[in-house]
């Protein structure tokens, strides 16, 4: 299938609160990794899409689950977006030696993460 879904994300009030809740609730592997400015906590569920939890960045957003597509080229799939009525919540930013995303809001409002994995 062309552009699957690749990761799911919690953007949370409350990181200990979520990991406390998932970790039980599923049985999750839960990894933290330091991302410099932030930790971010890698949701590992063996078969399926896995995805990860950090806190909201969004000040005074609430918690909040996030879908990513994967895409060729995420600055292209962003302008294309736009093009067609979404509204860019982030600009494409790089993930350290992982890739870039972006995130937008669909004509209706839904949000959904736009990512690109790094080349190898």
């Amino acid at each position: 299938m062309a552009n699957p879904f690749v990761h799911v994300e919690l953007m949370t009030t409350d990181v200990g609160k979520a990991k406390s809740f998932y970790g039980k609730l599923f049985d999750w592997q839960l990894e933290d990794m330091d991302m410099g400015e932030m930790t971010y906590t890698m949701i590992k569920v063996g078969e399926g899409t896995g995805g990860g939890l950090m806190k909201n960045p969004m000040p005074g957003s609430p918690a909040m689950w996030v879908a990513y597509v994967e895409v060729d080229d995420v600055k292209a799939a962003t302008d294309k977006a736009k093009s067609l009525g979404a509204k860019v919540m982030k600009e494409v930013q790089e993930v350290p030696g992982a890739g870039r995303f972006s995130i937008i809001t669909d004509p209706n409002g839904a949000m959904l993460g736009l990512w690109e994995p790094k080349k190898k």
